[in-house]
């Protein structure tokens, strides 16, 4: 585990992607047995002011925010408040699907594995209403979501009324389809408010950040006073096939679903929080839960793809036959992030940066890669081809669309009788792996995606970055 003898490569490496995606900032930071030993900042917070990074640098976290989510319930459970395998209408008795029995057998559980059966739904969007509005970036966003923005969703209530209202087809019964829900994550945070009679945020503070001495890690960067050591937004826009970043100050933020992804963290906070995961549940000389509910949170609960699996609030991966990788990756505007843990090596580690669309899945890559002595592009699991019958791959094509607004189509080059995925300006060509298992290279990375059929074998779904999008067109 000598440092310098993989420095040079990562680094280069990863100067190499940042100046391809014109990442303003970035840091990495590595932990070993809970002690730093390695730092590397890239760029600045504020690319204008040239203001540099350093470990106590607030960046948004996004999604990493669900494990803390988890934890929270975890907690709960621990004092003989709920139990992960209650009902969700033990509490939330208002709450609604399309189908009644579906409903009541909805556990907690299923909120925390996104195996409570819905679709992607597009509740996100006016659920950050008020903050995007005065948001001039967020303009295009608003248009393509006109229909669904009349009203914001500000409480949790009123977030349990818009999924009640959505027409949308279950993905199949509670526990036995996994699809990556903002939605289930909201309820969570209704459910810790309602079980501990404390706001979702107040709880998180008193039974984490304050016990953990994470005194840079907030939901609203107003709480951190007139410090002004928190990273400037950034985004990407593509104008006539070029990429520019553009500075977009001003956080998103969602009252209703603040316990999916809304958290703002440094890297010190972060690599003090992953310490739970490397140890079964202390860190900073605090037990925050138990080895047995650490163990709960990192067990492989549900398959995301035919290599990785889901616990609770955390991505689980098999990296060697000895380690496993335990991670959870973050995005929204101004946010790429990503947190890793191998507890087997006494390893954690987080990499921030100020920009949404960074390269993070390359970037993690190369890191972990690293880490362990392998080339820098080693992927996780290496797949032999897989032949399928032409008649097969037929029933593929066709339109694929979530109600967050991902859009994919797929179309079959007869003369070369492959399928190809085309998103956005992209045009990547799928590459069998198993029975409707594909996978498609982006940069660096190999990533996996599947079509998913009904019980008489026609295909209804696609899914891609660990959601389900319905097929809207056969083509």
């Amino acid at each position: 585990m000598k440092t310098k003898e993989w420095e040079a490569s990562f680094e280069a490496y990863a100067q190499g992607l940042i100046d391809e995606f014109q990442v303003p900032g970035a840091i990495v930071a590595v932990a070993k047995e809970g002690k730093l030993f390695y730092e590397k900042t890239f760029g600045y917070r504020d690319r204008e002011e040239q203001a540099p990074i350093d470990l106590d640098t607030v960046f948004g976290i996004g999604s990493i925010t669900k494990s803390f989510t988890c934890v929270a319930i975890m907690r709960l459970q621990e004092d003989g408040k709920l139990s992960v395998h209650d009902p969700i209408v033990t509490y939330l008795p208002e709450f609604r699907t399309p189908d009644e029995a579906h409903t009541k057998s909805i556990t907690v559980h299923h909120l925390m594995t996104h195996t409570l059966g819905l679709p992607p739904l597009s509740t996100l969007i006016p659920a950050m209403l008020r903050s995007l509005k005065i948001d001039p970036t967020a303009e295009e966003l608003l248009k393509h979501f006109e229909t669904d923005c009349n009203e914001p969703i500000d409480t949790y209530e009123e977030l349990m009324a818009y999924i009640a209202g959505q027409q949308f087809e279950l993905l199949g019964p509670p526990g036995t389809e996994f699809s990556y829900s903002n939605d289930a994550y909201g309820l969570l945070g209704a459910i810790i408010e309602r079980v501990s009679g404390k706001t979702y945020e107040a709880y998180i503070k008193e039974h984490l950040l304050q016990r953990l001495d994470m005194e840079r890690s907030v939901f609203l960067v107003e709480e951190l006073g007139a410090d002004d050591n928190s990273s400037m937004l950034y985004t990407p826009r593509i104008r006539d096939s070029v990429r520019e970043v553009l500075r977009a100050p001003g956080w998103w933020d969602s009252p209703a679903t603040r316990a999916a992804g809304f958290l703002k963290s440094s890297a010190r906070d972060m690599l003090r929080y992953a310490e739970l995961f490397r140890t079964g549940g202390t860190s900073q000389g605090v037990r925050i839960i138990t080895e047995d509910s650490v163990a709960q949170m990192t067990a492989p609960h549900a398959k995301s793809d035919s290599i990785r699996s889901y616990g609770y609030g955390l991505g689980i991966l098999p990296l060697t036959e000895q380690y496993t990788l335990i991670q959870h990756a973050g995005g929204l505007k101004g946010i790429t992030a990503y947190m890793f843990i191998v507890p087997e090596a006494g390893i954690t580690g987080v990499l921030l940066t100020n920009v949404d669309d960074a390269p993070i899945s390359d970037l993690s890559l190369g890191l972990v890669n690293s880490l362990f002595s392998r080339p820098l592009d080693t992927q996780f699991v290496t797949f032999v081809d897989y032949e399928v019958p032409l008649t097969q791959l037929q029933q593929c094509p066709g339109t694929y669309k979530s109600g967050e607004g991902d859009e994919v189509t797929i179309r079959l080059d007869d003369a070369e009788k492959q399928l190809i995925l085309a998103a956005g300006s992209e045009e990547l060509p799928l590459r069998p792996i198993g029975e409707d298992a594909f996978l498609f290279r982006r940069r660096n990375t190999d990533n996996l995606v599947r079509f998913v059929r009904d019980p008489q074998g026609l295909i209804k779904r696609f899914a891609m970055g660990s959601r389900q999008l319905p097929k809207v067109e056969s083509h």
